[in-house]
């Protein structure tokens, strides 16, 4: 298991899907990349989507996700998207009442109780008290995080 954070936006893209039948038919599906700005998310999801579809692509809706965590799993069984919703509890001094503070995490895993697992091995590693909430699948279909692009061989200019 590793975690990544990051501004995540979800991107409801729209193309044309060459079904098990092999007839063609137009797909929405939702798919998260990691960007700076709502243009820099929309540049990477056509960048990432070109290579997977040979026609046009329409961006139908972008929006910053709730999480700021994503859970990637290890395992090639891990092919869905959960949505976790985790409280964290922290004691106010002043009061001596527990406090709960609500945190958004996207999770990779196979099942619910894999994800339930991925969830508890992640934050176990950690001193903070939590609770899991709620897990829920998403329709993410993927998550594309951001790849450093290889530098173009170009001579540096000579200071004259």
């Amino acid at each position: 298991m590793r975690s990544r954070t990051a501004i995540w936006f979800e991107c409801k893209v729209r193309y044309e899907k060459t079904m098990e039948d092999g007839m063609p038919k137009k797909v929405v599906e939702i798919y998260t990349v990691d960007a700076l700005s709502f243009s820099e998310a929309e540049e990477r999801i056509m960048e990432e989507m070109s290579s997977y579809v040979s026609g046009e692509i329409d961006i139908v809706d972008l929006k910053i996700a709730q999480y700021k965590e994503i859970f990637f799993a290890d395992s090639d069984l891990a092919d869905k998207w959960y949505k976790a919703k985790l409280a964290f509890i922290t004691l106010d001094e002043k009061t001596d009442k527990e406090k709960k503070t609500s945190v958004f995490y996207l999770v990779n895993a196979g099942n619910i109780n894999s994800a339930i697992k991925n969830i508890d091995e992640v934050m176990g590693g950690t001193m903070i008290d939590y609770q899991t909430l709620n897990v829920s699948e998403t329709n993410i279909m993927d998550v594309f995080e951001y790849k450093q692009k290889e530098k173009e061989d170009k001579p540096e200019y000579e200071q004259q």
